[in-house]
């Protein structure tokens, strides 16, 4: 098999009639200008690897997931060590200018191997390896907190393959991803959302909140939170550039404090038309380190699950809808949360049908909220359960959670959760049972404390 490569940079020159003397696997193409040029030489299909020689600064995760999804490795040359561990970890193989010509050779092979073989990749091309696996680009401060934090301070290298930066690769994080999706129709996707991290923040674990609704989000206004900064806009953006670790998440996560435990919050975009800043392949390394500093991350996804096939055409396009796609590919649990109502039920039987289209690996656990005799008749449960068994999908009902418009008005005046507003409610209860023990410890989270904060400033 010969490998078509396209270069960018002038420092490629002797490189290329290095790779050509080999006649081997790999024959250069095209030599560019610029990095626009080598990304429309990419894009129209002309190379299976390109190689930079020149100005690696300019390469995103966005941008490698997108060569990637049109078949397209990477490989870098820097003699920076910060920049090589940077490259690697946006998925960028990345090697010294002086490697030789046989062994970068060899290193293309690899890339385009590996890039083909990997069965998994999701159809917006992000590589999943990079979310829940090791990030290769971790600061000594990163690691010494994900790792003291999980296992007391112990290492978990296994031996060396770092590729020869000095930098080891780290594990990967053992957090829980737990997504609450909903159909159209304000079905409660954001109150159950916040209340399920407050009620594990008040369990003891450490709890990050990420509000991805890329068409209305909400969470800092449910909670009360000035914030305009909007901060997994902010992570995205530090993902995508290679330079999120877990110290900078959580600086940029919000803090929120109730009685009986604290949890961070990663607020949403500000905008509707921001939605180009979440972009599948960053949210995907946001997540992945969300994994290593938090216990259970809780997303709060948008409604809307179309893959803009009016776009397929164009795979370097960014994807309307892909914050909401990709926290669902990723997620462990997912909750569907619909509207106890003959509205609200149907449209989310349909969007279960679409949920399984988009991603068939999600097995949901449904949950209808704002139940209600006034909306169903006597003895709601019972017949919203009858209902759901003769007409709905085969997923069952896993829960429901009743209505309480008093309490859910108080909480929201206050800007804080229903375990502070109305502790007694059937509807906190309810939300508590989905996700906690019986009996709720009482020691407060440990996202906090300072133990963690040393190991990270360590």
């Amino acid at each position: 098999m010969n490998i078509p490569v396209v270069t960018v940079g002038h420092s490629s020159d002797d490189l290329v009639g290095g790779l050509e003397r080999l006649h081997g696997p790999v024959s250069v193409v095209r030599r560019c200008g610029e990095l626009a040029e080598l990304l429309a030489a990419c894009q129209s299909g002309l190379a299976r690897a390109a190689i930079v020689a020149e100005d690696s600064g300019e390469l995103t995760a966005s941008l490698v997931d997108r060569l990637a999804a049109v078949g397209v490795a990477v490989l870098a040359l820097t003699d920076s060590p910060e920049e090589m561990s940077r490259l690697r970890g946006i998925g960028v193989a990345a090697e010294p200018p002086s490697v030789g010509a046989a062994a970068l050779a060899s290193r293309i092979t690899a890339a385009v191997a590996q890039l083909g073989g990997d069965s998994t990749r999701p159809r917006y091309g992000a590589d999943l390896a990079f979310a829940d696996a090791a990030f290769a680009d971790t600061t000594s401060a990163d690691a010494a907190f994900a790792d003291g934090e999980r296992s007391g301070g112990e290492r978990a290298d296994g031996g060396r393959s770092d590729g020869g930066t000095g930098v080891a690769p780290e594990r990967a994080g053992t957090g829980q991803l737990i997504a609450i999706w909903g159909p159209a129709g304000a079905p409660g996707r954001t109150l159950v959302a916040a209340n399920i991290a407050g009620e594990l923040a008040a369990e003891g674990k450490s709890v990050l909140l990420v509000d991805a609704d890329s068409y209305g989000a909400s969470v800092a206004a449910l909670l009360g939170l000035l914030d305009e900064a909007a901060g997994l806009a902010q992570a995205c953006r530090l993902a995508d550039q290679g330079l999120l670790d877990g110290a900078a998440l959580l600086r940029i996560a919000t803090p929120v404090a109730t009685r009986s435990g604290t949890f961070r919050v990663l607020t949403g975009i500000t905008r509707a038309d921001r939605w180009t800043e979440l972009r599948a392949a960053a949210l995907s390394r946001v997540l992945g380190r969300a994994r290593q500093i938090a216990d259970v991350t809780v997303i709060d996804t948008g409604f809307c699950l179309e893959s803009d096939e009016e776009l397929s055409f164009d795979t370097m396009a960014p994807r309307r809808n892909a914050a909401t796609l990709r926290s669902l590919e990723l997620a462990d649990t997912v909750f569907a949360v619909g509207a106890a109502d003959s509205i609200g039920v149907p449209r989310l039987v349909r969007g279960l049908a679409e949920l399984e289209a988009a991603v068939p690996q999600v097995s949901p656990r449904v949950v209808l909220n704002k139940v209600r005799a006034a909306a169903v008749g006597r003895s709601p449960e019972r017949q919203l359960r009858d209902a759901w068994e003769r007409y709905g999908p085969t997923a069952p009902v896993s829960a429901f959670l009743p209505a309480d418009a008093a309490a859910c008005d108080a909480a929201l005046l206050a800007g804080s959760l229903l375990l502070e507003t109305a502790p007694d409610s059937a509807l906190r209860k309810a939300i508590a049972g989905l996700v906690c023990a019986p009996a709720q410890r009482t020691r407060r989270s440990s996202v906090f404390s300072s133990t963690a904060m040393g190991r990270l400033k360590r």
